[in-house]
């Protein structure tokens, strides 16, 4: 009778979990709706980062420009401030999660559970090394999933993530009211 309360407990309390708790959510909106002006900024500072990454990898005929850059503009214009849109984890995150990617992919091919495990591993040692940022996921799945040689950590990775970076270091400082990066290391 004892364990009978105790995982009907833990099922309620696993299911207001997922139900969440709607009290402490604004009506409105649960993120904070930025000022117009703020919006703007970040909606001309990711269309020059992408504009100008697509036109260097067309110029250079090399390919700068991949998917999870859209995702790193979001967090780098979007939420500048945020830990995660931070040079070291945009950095760091994408050249880890390329390296743990390429090689599991070249030990291991790709399959549904090296695909997964290619994941899996970015985020654990993204954790690990503090160099977490959402967007490298995605870059391991690239990996995974377009199979490239070891190129692959030059470009795009690093030099794709360089002038994004460089883009929101001159693009995010021209507005008074944002400052980027709040830190380097």
């Amino acid at each position: 009778m004892l364990n009978y309360k105790k995982v009907r407990l833990k099922w309620e309390s696993y299911c207001f979990k997922i139900i969440g708790r709607w009290r402490s959510c604004p009506i409105t909106c649960p993120i904070n709706r930025p000022h117009h002006r703020y919006v703007f900024w970040s909606w001309v500072g990711s269309f020059l980062a992408i504009a100008a990454t697509s036109y260097l990898s067309l110029k250079t005929n090399s390919p700068l420009l991949m998917a999870p850059f859209g995702a790193t503009s979001v967090l780098i214009f979007g939420v500048p401030e945020s830990p995660l849109a931070q040079p070291r984890n945009l950095i760091g995150g994408n050249l880890l999660a390329a390296l743990v990617s390429l090689t599991i992919l070249h030990l291991f091919g790709s399959s549904p559970w090296t695909i997964g495990l290619a994941v899996s591993t970015a985020i654990g040692m993204m954790q690990l090394t503090g160099t977490l940022h959402p967007p490298s996921g995605a870059v391991a799945l690239v990996v995974m999933m377009t199979k490239p040689n070891w190129h692959f950590l030059v470009t795009p990775t690093l030099e794709g993530s360089l002038i994004m970076l460089s883009c929101a270091v001159v693009f995010n400082n021209l507005a008074e009211d944002r400052t980027y990066p709040k830190h380097w290391l």
